[in-house]
């Protein structure tokens, strides 16, 4: 099953597990191999681990075990830069967690993570490098050494021979295998890349149009009008000592419009919350919804519903949806996604992190919004 399926929790509700499978289904693929010295959008794929292009040789073709890049990110965790050999029984790889560089590595019979170096998810292009000095390995962020790692196993010096693969914004082998798992979706760019000596071709998984990396980025999630991210609200912070749920929206702009909240309970039941610029919302209910569920409207748009009916519902797991309405819906016909910039949402007084979501389109950027 395709990993986008996987909830933190098992899917306790079967119309949440039938619409985020139409949410895949119908999605329109396409293909365009990205090129690996261009900008690249790491965020612009659909699989959490796999990557979004991948390149391999031999390894009697690498003359020098260096690859430098330039990468600009706000989002504080994600996969960045894989590589192995022994067809995945010796890897590494290049994250952040935290917004700090982490690079784990495994070698034949040795398992190390270290992380540290300057927070990167400031919106900034910082130069990056990494390279192989014999036993060690360094990473170098805008000229100056943050990372060293040392490393001898006299099995895996034994047998250099095979193939090499690299790989952007995903890991090739199991992510069990890491000593540390992270969250592997990244919302960032790479521009200017040299990997290794390698000039051919990289292979690619993108099954949908790239989308651009932005010249100029600020917080936030960007969605452009073409798709939507899915929750599974059992995975969400719930009611705890007060009965309610609340859902808060900030957004600081009033260039945005379309559907920006879907919450359906039973197929019969569902609402949708369509906003427009200029602070102006609209709640469309579909069969018997509480009728306590409803939405003020300024620079923050906030939902409260405290139906006791609702919250065990919410518990046991509803499709929430911000961006659109899933699938082919009669709540869909007549509705736009979202098209506009969300500075943050929250649940519960907690930020919701859309690289967590069930289902998110590829073309939503999760942590940043253009700047014109």
């Amino acid at each position: 099953m395709d990993s986008v399926l996987l909830a933190k929790k098992p899917i306790k509700n079967v119309y949440v597990f039938m619409q985020v499978l139409l949410l895949i289904f119908l999605k329109c693929r396409s293909t365009t191999p990205p090129s690996g010295t261009g900008i690249i959008n790491l965020g612009n794929r659909d699989n959490k681990w796999t990557p979004l292009m991948n390149i391999s040789t031999k390894l009697s073709e690498i003359t020098r075990i260096t690859s430098h890049f330039e990468f600009r990110t706000f989002d504080p965790e994600g996969a960045i830069f894989y590589g192995d050999t022994r067809d995945g029984q010796d890897w590494f790889v290049l994250s952040l967690r935290g917004g700090i560089p982490e690079m784990q590595i495994g070698k034949a019979d040795i398992l190390v993570s270290v992380t540290g170096g300057p927070k990167l998810n400031d919106g900034l292009w910082h130069k990056m490098e990494l390279r192989s000095e014999g036993m060690l390995v360094v990473l170098e962020v805008d000229n100056k050494k943050e990372l060293v790692v040392g490393l001898h196993s006299k099995e895996a010096q034994a047998n250099m021979t095979g193939y090499i693969r690299l790989a952007l914004g995903g890991i090739l082998v199991d992510e069990k295998k890491l000593v540390f798992q992270f969250g592997p979706l990244m919302d960032g760019c790479l521009r200017q890349g040299h990997w290794l000596n390698l000039s051919s071709p990289w292979d690619t998984t993108l099954e949908v149009m790239p989308t651009a990396c932005f010249p100029k980025i600020k917080k936030g999630s960007f969605f452009p009008g073409t798709g939507l991210a899915a929750f599974n609200t059992s995975d969400l912070p719930g009611p705890s000592l007060e009965d309610t749920i609340s859902i808060s929206v900030n957004m600081s702009s009033d260039d945005w419009s379309g559907t920006l909240m879907y919450m359906q309970v039973l197929p019969s039941r569902s609402a949708t919350l369509r906003v427009t610029g200029q602070s102006k919302a609209k709640v469309t209910v579909f069969g018997d919804m509480p009728p306590t569920f409803h939405a003020s409207v300024f620079s923050k748009i906030k939902l409260q519903d405290n139906n006791q009916d609702f919250l065990a519902r919410w518990k046991e797991g509803m499709l929430l949806a911000f961006g659109g309405v899933p699938g082919d819906s009669v709540e869909n016909k007549g509705s736009d996604y979202l098209e506009g910039c969300v500075d943050s949402i929250h649940i519960q007084g907690n930020e919701v992190d859309l690289d967590e979501a069930l289902f998110k389109d590829p073309s939503v950027f999760s942590h940043s919004c253009p700047v014109s």
